[in-house]
């Protein structure tokens, strides 16, 4: 597996990182022993980086990356495990928002470290922009945590320019999570400049926009319940035909290249540069495999040229989230 390093102070992780929120939330049932067993097979496969958050299924994908550790016989330091938090669920699976403030850091880290069973996380973030907290006092707040020996990086989510700057002046910021694919470019303008500038990794979630440009994806796809995108405006009816014509003209590509769509969309992301490390949501082992594929696939500028033919900047009907979802994005901002 292929390292890169996540910005000038971060850790050095495989170039491509496993998300694991599918495994618990918002993408309908899944199952678990298949969950545990792509973990442990990412792990074999040279993955180091695992991103999580502690509201993904309310605790239990950090439980679940607790018992994929522990099983894998594997020491604590080869996996870097990058967790968000922050956002406030019920117990029906609601959102009520986010609460960054420094006591809230404390609280949600400290349920983290007994879920995930270990002393440290390598790479602690807040999920969204809290409103009502200065990004300087929630990271102020986590370098404390750092100090504490507790954090070993800090990370930023979903943020904008303006927000990177300010709290990269409170402490370094290692990398920044944001959705960064085919279809969704809008980091280019203003977010990765400033990132580059700063020195600040990104790792990119949405590689594939979550299974619209995998190649798998059809019209008449059933979603199960507890599927958040059976509301997302990019599979929404309308929009899904028209972005599933890109798929279409990316499989050409694709073909062409003696690959498959999701590796060439996963391929894309991790040709856009060094200091980005696209996260993949695999669920089971046969969709992992497949994107691992797509670190060693070369893509030449000709190559590009045509992906970008296929997909141009900006043809994607939709918005990635819900309106409500939509103003919670500084980075949309």
């Amino acid at each position: 597996m292929k390292l890169r390093q996540l910005g000038s102070t971060g850790p050095r992780v495989s170039a491509l990182g496993l998300g694991a929120m599918g495994m618990s939330d918002l993408y309908g049932p899944a199952d678990e022993a298949e969950s545990i067993a792509t973990l442990h097979a990412a792990m074999d496969a040279g993955v180091t980086l695992i991103d999580t958050g502690d509201f993904y299924g309310m605790g239990h994908n950090e439980l679940l990356i607790r018992d994929a550790l522990r099983s894998s016989g594997r020491d604590r330091g080869e996996v870097a495990i990058s967790v968000k938090f922050g956002a406030l669920r019920d117990a029906d699976g609601g959102w009520w928002g986010n609460d960054t403030r420094p006591a809230a850091v404390k609280n949600f880290l400290a349920y983290t470290l007994r879920r995930l069973g270990t002393d440290h996380v390598d790479i602690y973030r807040p999920a969204r922009l809290d409103p009502n907290v200065p990004i300087e006092e929630t990271v102020g707040a986590i370098a404390e945590q750092v100090q504490a020996g507790h954090v070993r990086h800090i990370g930023l989510s979903e943020v904008g320019a303006d927000t990177l700057r300010r709290a990269h002046a409170v402490h370094p910021i290692s990398d920044l999570q944001i959705e960064y694919s085919l279809i969704s470019r809008g980091i280019e303008a203003e977010i990765l400049p400033t990132a580059r500038e700063l020195g600040i990794g990104v790792t990119a979630y949405g590689v594939l926009s979550r299974g619209l440009i995998s190649g798998h994806w059809t019209a008449d796809r059933a979603m199960a319940p507890g599927d958040f995108r059976s509301i997302s405006p990019r599979f929404g009816a309308g929009n899904l035909d028209a972005n599933l014509a890109l798929v279409e003209a990316l499989r050409t590509v694709a073909e062409a290249k003696g690959a498959s769509v999701a590796q060439v969309a996963i391929a894309w992301v991790l040709a856009q540069g060094e200091d980005i490390v696209p996260l993949v949501g695999a669920r089971r082992r046969d969709r992992l495999s497949e994107a691992l594929g797509a670190v060693d696939l070369k893509l030449g500028s000709e190559d590009l040229r045509a992906v970008e033919a296929a997909v141009p900047a900006g043809a994607a009907l939709g918005d990635r989230y819900i309106a409500a979802q939509m103003a919670h994005l500084d980075s949309e901002k």
